[in-house]
């Protein structure tokens, strides 16, 4: 679970990210939680953008992906959501404690 200055420090990390990922008509479906698993695996960190036409509200989206994932969700703004899963073969980001 993050605190609040970690999470802090993520935010500024992603802020500067671009969405990578975008939930859509079809909502979250496996083949997207696979990617977006492989995604935090390899960065970490990813910013998903959901689009108008998701059945999903963004805060739910979020949820949902976080738990598929088992990534902390770190900022939901707009239409986008950033979730963080630290990786086991290679960490990248170190949080402040």
């Amino acid at each position: 679970m993050l605190n609040s200055r970690q999470r802090a420090q993520l935010r500024g990390i992603a802020n500067s990210l671009n969405a990578t990922f975008q939930v859509g008509k079809s909502g979250i479906v496996p083949n997207m939680v696979s990617q977006i698993s492989d995604a935090l695996e390899m960065h970490e960190l990813v910013k998903v953008h959901v689009l108008e036409n998701s059945p999903l509200e963004v805060r739910e989206a979020c949820r949902e992906m976080a738990e598929a994932t088992g990534a902390d969700p770190v900022q939901v703004i707009g239409r986008k959501f950033i979730i963080y899963r630290r990786s086991e073969e290679n960490p990248q980001i170190v949080l402040v404690k």
